[in-house]
């Protein structure tokens, strides 16, 4: 569209039940090709009758079967750096790895799992305290551009992956708990995904955003106590910035501490 280019048909996840309504919510992908007037299928297959020439893949979450490829081209952006990080989750398990960088990827789409043969790729530095959701908009706006810059000057020839395969599974929500006898480090990383948490007086206590105490900066604390909003680790402590109590709003974690009123030696997590 504004880049020149015609889109014939937009495919995306069938309308699903979100919340705590019992109504159906469309996908943003589908809402927002609606409001731009385009055609909109929940249906892969529906491609095969658009008349397109090229089919663009970004975050699809799942498998595009072998019937489709053979009658399509098609190519995906994928938001890593391939090999490393094939899969679902790949922003975030490059921020869980402590990768110092990654990147985005235009590459062709064939039956196996992100195993297709690469055009171009852009690399970016991962900030040291880049949320998961501030480095995918990053990512999104780079893999715009690269995908509309390969596609005015022609996708040439595709260059088979090399390295060793790594592999991004899903997240699931018990790897979001933050088990305070791991280093600091690396609770720092979940917390950067969103939706870490733990558990204070039995119930869930979500930590939204924390930063790492430099070493040597107050009490050498034991996993999980409390001090202040300081919170010892298996190594280092963590202090936390803003957390959301079960039931309540997110509030500073120096509110919630002043509320909560932890008594000495306390622990998060017990």
């Amino acid at each position: 569209m504004a880049a020149g280019f015609d889109i014939a048909l937009v495919v995306s996840q069938p309308d699903r039940k979100r919340g705590r309504g019992s109504g159906l919510v469309a996908t943003p992908v589908k809402i927002a090709a609606l409001e731009l007037g385009l055609p909109v299928s929940d249906r892969v297959d529906d491609i095969l009758a658009a008349g397109a020439d090229l089919g663009v893949v970004v975050a699809y979450g799942r498998l595009i079967r072998p019937h489709v490829l053979d009658r399509l081209d098609l190519v995906n952006l994928h938001f890593s750096l391939l090999p490393r990080w094939r899969g679902a989750a790949p922003v975030e398990r490059a921020i869980l790895a402590g990768d110092k960088e990654t990147g985005v990827c235009l590459m062709g789409l064939e039956e196996g799992l992100d195993t297709g043969p690469v055009y171009a790729c852009e690399r970016v530095v991962i900030g040291p305290e880049e949320t998961a959701d501030e480095l995918r908009s990053r990512l999104v706006a780079l893999g715009s551009d690269l995908l509309v810059t390969a596609l005015h000057a022609g996708l040439g020839e595709a260059r088979p992956q090399a390295g060793t395969p790594t592999y991004a599974a899903k997240l699931e929500s018990g790897e979001l708990r933050l088990d305070w006898t791991r280093p600091a480090v690396e609770l720092h990383r979940l917390v950067r995904l969103g939706g870490a948490w733990t558990t204070f007086r039995g119930r869930r206590l979500k930590v939204r955003r924390a930063r790492l105490v430099p070493p040597g900066q107050g009490a050498d604390l034991a996993p999980g106590v409390l001090d202040d909003t300081r919170v010892g680790a298996g190594a280092g402590s963590l202090e936390l910035v803003e957390v959301q109590p079960e039931g309540k709003a997110p509030q500073a974690a120096a509110a919630w501490r002043n509320g909560a009123r932890p008594v000495a030696g306390e622990r998060l997590g017990d």
